[in-house]
């Protein structure tokens, strides 16, 4: 069971690039409502070692306090339990009573300590600086992982091999019911339903990460399961690398940390900071920009207005950023025409339309015609492709029309676009 008292300190243990097991990079404690941060004399002292993250971490001896705004060091916070894993550690500390419980009732320090060690990214934590114990995963099927979950949102109280099972993956984030697999050469996150849903979301997003694959991005692979009947999404994971049977770990960063934002000041983030962070301190800044791009036009075409600054993500290497795989590209529920994106675009304009993708085409390092161009090769595949992959994903017709020209290129999307761009029929 969760320790009741609130924690001081927690370890901080990394993988380094191409690492096999995991050094402690330092501590991280408690100083009033802030969470600081001091690397270790024996981890400064490594000729690999790296900085969690630059410029939030850099390598120094002296006690480093959190950003301005923030109340604890944003790249840790990366690792930390989002709302999916946070209700299942209230679950298995509070049972029945988990499902009505406040987040807050349990301490930063505590979820990350408490969370699966399996987490994004090369951190975890540990109570010790000199023996690294991992949280292990506790062998269970998809079936019973997904009765689990469904026990967690019906606030029911979960026997300890289900509830040890599901912890595996209390470290994952996103509000979405999910845990981790894996079949010995892949991992995988497993998506389940959630009760609430008022369509086939699981098979919403598998199509929409295909149908992102087949218009060049760079995304997450993805397949579909089932379990009790119920459809399942697998994305197979990108932040780790199977090597003579050892697994290693890439570091990540979320946007929302190198925009220095937190979940509070959300609403500030905006593809126009992201795309500057991206010219000056990205290793390949115009291939990256391009990318991130697309992500933004094909969020737009695919209805998927929940592209917050965590649903992006790069690599961290010690020394510059690279973007990661897209993921969670997912068509919202959308019952009219208007629409907005979770960041904006360019100044406060977050408009779900075409029109304001290439109004900020040059702050992505792209002429206007190149910028129509990837549009309408966008469109032009979707349309084309949209049979293949309802098909493949087996969904009904009348879902089909529910996401065909609702979520997928609603008519909103191309109001007031400028001349050259094809708008479908």
């Amino acid at each position: 069971m969760i320790s009741e008292a609130p924690c001081s300190e927690a370890y901080v243990w990394v993988w380094l690039p191409e690492a096999d097991a995991p050094v402690v990079a330092g501590l991280l404690s408690r100083r009033g409502q802030q969470l600081v941060f001091n690397y270790g004399r024996s981890y400064l002292a490594r000729s690999d070692a790296i900085s969690l993250y630059t410029p939030e971490l850099t390598l120094r001896t002296d006690e480093i306090r959190p950003l301005p705004g923030l109340d604890m060091p944003s790249c840790i916070r990366d690792a930390s339990p989002d709302a999916w894993g946070r209700r299942v550690l209230l679950n298995r500390k509070l049972g029945g009573k988990g499902v009505r419980a406040r987040t807050e009732e349990l301490d930063e320090l505590s979820y990350l300590l408490e969370s699966g060690s399996d987490r994004i990214g090369a951190l975890d934590f540990q109570a010790s600086s000199s023996d690294y114990v991992p949280r292990q995963a506790q062998n269970a099927s998809l079936e019973e992982l997904l009765t689990a979950a469904e026990g967690v949102e019906r606030g029911l109280l979960l026997g300890p091999e289900l509830s040890l099972a599901l912890q595996h993956g209390t470290s994952i984030g996103g509000a979405r019911p999910k845990a981790l697999i894996e079949d010995g050469k892949k991992k995988y996150i497993a998506k389940f339903s959630a009760s609430h849903d008022q369509y086939n979301v699981v098979k919403a997003e598998f199509i929409a990460m295909r149908l992102a694959a087949h218009v060049g991005l760079d995304v997450a692979k993805v397949q579909l399961s089932a379990a009790l009947g119920k459809d399942v999404l697998l994305i197979e994971r990108f932040d780790r690398v199977l090597h003579d049977g050892v697994w290693r770990r890439k570091a990540m960063v979320s946007a929302l940390t190198m925009l220095e934002l937190d979940e509070m000041m959300a609403a500030y983030a905006s593809y126009e900071k992201l795309t500057e962070i991206i010219r000056h301190r990205f290793a390949d800044p115009k291939t990256a920009a391009r990318e991130l791009f697309g992500r933004l036009v094909f969020n737009v075409l695919c209805g998927n207005t929940d592209d917050h600054a965590r649903n992006h993500a790069a690599f961290w290497d010690g020394h510059r950023p690279s973007l990661t795989p897209a993921y969670d590209l997912c068509p919202q529920l959308r019952t009219g025409e208007e629409a907005s994106q979770a960041m904006r675009i360019r100044g406060d304009d977050r408009r779900s339309q075409i029109a304001a993708c290439l109004d900020a085409a040059p702050n992505f390092l792209l002429k206007p015609a190149d910028a129509i161009e990837l549009v309408n090769q966008q469109v032009r595949i979707i349309e084309r492709e949209w049979d293949s992959v309802c098909a493949e994903a087996g969904l009904a017709p009348v879902d089909r029309a529910f996401l065909w020209r609702r979520q997928f290129l609603n008519r909103y999307a191309f109001y007031d676009a400028p001349k050259g761009v094809e708008v479908p029929g």
